[in-house]
């Protein structure tokens, strides 16, 4: 009978730990692509077998795809949004600084309105069939729909034959061919890619050069190319000792090729895209990471740039113990930075990156947490990598570099100039709706960021840091939103945070706090603080005496329910939490106020305070 009763209570147990994992269901694909370039062209024909997978509980009458390329293209949907954020003048013109002071992405401007017929891309879907069953296709610019012919029910399979060709524009905005530095092709969104359906449903977004969402799956890649080209992607080479150009073993003596053209065959498991690169002078440096992957360098051949692509090789394998003891392991075994675009854009297992930036290549790489592994909704929630990815490549840069002071300084003083400024929209804005490129990318990136250094202010950075390996570790591969975040941070913290979502995501309401009256009771002094922002805040305050000593006191605001943990030696009082309908706070120490040096609101700069001038008074003698 005990044992019985032990065993019920142990698939009891077992039960509640399974029931409190995060269940998300997750679309799943295979994709087989076999493409042949004709480099003489620019254009190339192909084929994909994708098996896909409705892990939902819906049933599926249409499937859509992403055709990027045809967004290059005069008159595009890409093209007339450029050209009128381009209308909206930001500042004044700065010959100095090589600004128009209008709002478009420099990259872009007006250049697709320009592209010749040899210069445009396109991606040319001529058939998708199932079961031998052509299918019926809407094509909408950039988004394919697929009618399907019998509906894909719940829990089911189906296998799709897609044969397209399409053209290599000229480099505009991250892929292509031709970049400034002449890097033939940048090959980034060049497959018709099946379009992510959620939880919240077909995320069909038009492309108008802003961010990526994508189901999860296995590629095997075939490339035929001009076998004077070098080739390289973000994934792992399966035939290295056909090829050469570095690929193959040591030791290893690469066959001569026979015909005008070598075929590369590529795989990548459990990412959500594809990127490869080629040129004809491409050269590859490797360097081993300490308990983690091969980092793979390619870039144009170019003598006194040499010592450069070394110095990044070096700095990112040296790099990479902080980023996986901070952030989580990276799994998969090798990761490639390619010369290529514009810039740099992240890809899963591979970045292209414009020049040997360590700081953009740290960046980039870093998008393999935020973007590639956890797999954020980008268009609905691109502060969760943008912004994350910059908070993190920031720490990673500055632990690397030994940097003393605040490290989010010029993160913070780029908000506050968007928050004075009449432009900023909430950052839950939708990616491509922002009303003006500064507004998107401050936003996204620089809130974004400071979204988590605050959230160490909140909590205390210790349990934040407990709270980015915990969150990364739910929710890696499975898509989290904001909310699912959020938990992870309650959980971790024991406080409630739901508040700090709503105000600093979802509005655009600033934090401004100010120090008030100083009275003295009975020998004591009482010192008053106002909220002038909107946006209410738990509230430290320093007092630094005139014999040196210090005071800390902590104002927990009462939505959280808690106060962060002591974060450093300078003894602390804890006060009765400051409730958020309340503009004043007045709380006392036991010090008279000839003994007080100066007062000061959050010596530690983390809180977003846009006005900072009334953060600190110093008494005199």
């Amino acid at each position: 009978m005990n044992n019985r009763i032990a065993l019920t209570m142990g698939f009891l147990i077992i039960g509640v730990l399974v029931f409190a994992q995060p269940d998300r269901w997750q679309q799943k694909i295979k994709y087989r692509i076999d493409v042949k370039m004709d480099v003489t062209t620019n254009r190339f024909t192909g084929t994909e077998k994708i098996e896909y997978t409705n892990n939902s509980t819906d049933t599926l009458n249409r499937i859509f795809f992403h055709l990027y390329w045809n967004a290059f293209q005069p008159n595009s949907s890409m093209d007339v949004r450029s050209r009128e954020l381009g209308k909206t003048r930001l500042s004044d013109p700065n010959p100095k600084r090589e600004t128009d002071g209008l709002d478009w992405d420099s990259r872009v401007k007006d250049r697709i309105s320009r592209l010749t017929p040899e210069e445009i891309g396109y991606q040319k879907v001529h058939s998708v069939t199932i079961n031998g069953v052509a299918q019926k296709l809407k094509e909408h610019e950039t988004i394919l729909e697929v009618v399907l012919s019998k509906p894909m029910l719940p829990k089911s399979k189906l296998a799709m034959e897609v044969v397209f060709e399409a053209q290599v524009p000229l480099q505009v905005r991250r892929s292509g061919r031709d970049n400034k530095e002449g890097i033939r092709y940048s090959m980034s969104q060049w497959y018709p890619k099946v379009v992510e359906y959620d939880y919240q449903g077909w995320n069909a977004n038009p492309y108008i050069a802003r961010e990526f969402y994508g189901v999860w799956g296995n590629f095997d890649v075939n490339i035929t190319i001009d076998k004077n080209y070098m080739v390289t992607a973000g994934g792992d080479l399966l035939n290295g000792n056909e090829t050469g150009f570095g690929y193959e073993a040591e030791g290893v003596k690469v066959k001569p090729t026979a015909g005008a053209t070598l075929t590369w065959k590529w795989q990548a498991h459990n990412v959500h895209d594809f990127m490869w690169a080629a040129d004809p002078s491409y050269k590859m440096i490797t360097r081993k990471t300490a308990n983690g992957p091969l980092i793979r360098v390619v870039y144009k051949a170019v003598d006194s740039l040499e010592i450069r692509w070394q110095r990044m090789a070096d700095t990112c394998a040296l790099a990479y113990p902080t980023m996986a003891k901070t952030f989580g392991a990276y799994p998969y075994k090798t990761y490639t930075f390619v010369q290529g675009g514009d810039g740099g854009m992240e890809y899963p297992m591979g970045t292209l990156i414009k020049n040997a930036s360590i700081g953009t290549a740290i960046h980039e790489w870093m998008h393999s947490w935020y973007q590639m592994m956890l797999g954020s909704n980008e268009a609905l929630y691109p502060w969760m990598d943008e912004g994350f990815t910059d908070y993190s490549s920031t720490r990673v840069m500055a632990t690397l570099r030994d940097k003393k002071g605040f490290w989010y300084e010029s993160t913070y003083k780029g908000y506050f100039a968007l928050a004075k400024s009449g432009f900023e929209e909430p950052a839950s804005t939708h990616a491509d709706h922002f009303n003006t490129n500064y507004a998107y990318s401050v936003a996204s990136y620089s809130k974004g960021a400071i979204f988590m250094e605050q959230l160490g202010y909140i909590v205390g950075d210790a349990v934040r840091d407990k709270i980015l390996l915990a969150y990364f570790d739910t929710w890696k591969f499975k898509h989290p939103n904001p909310n699912d975040l959020i938990r992870v941070a309650e959980k971790v913290s024991g406080m409630e945070l739901d508040w700090y979502k709503e105000y600093w995501i979802n509005s655009t309401k600033t934090i401004d706090y100010a120090l008030g009256n100083i009275a003295v009771n009975d020998g004591k002094t009482a010192i008053t603080v106002k909220r002038i922002g909107k946006m209410p805040m738990p509230v430290d305050v320093l007092l630094t005496f005139k014999d040196g000593t210090q005071e800390m006191h902590v104002i927990p605001l009462n939505l959280m329910y808690g106060e962060k943990p002591a974060e450093n030696a300078i003894p602390r009082t804890v006060h009765t939490a400051w409730r958020w309908t309340h503009p004043e706070y007045s709380f006392t120490t036991e010090r008279p106020i000839q003994d007080i040096r100066s007062i000061e609101i959050d010596p530690s700069q983390r809180l977003a305070d846009i006005n900072r001038i009334n953060n600190k008074l110093v008494i005199p003698d």
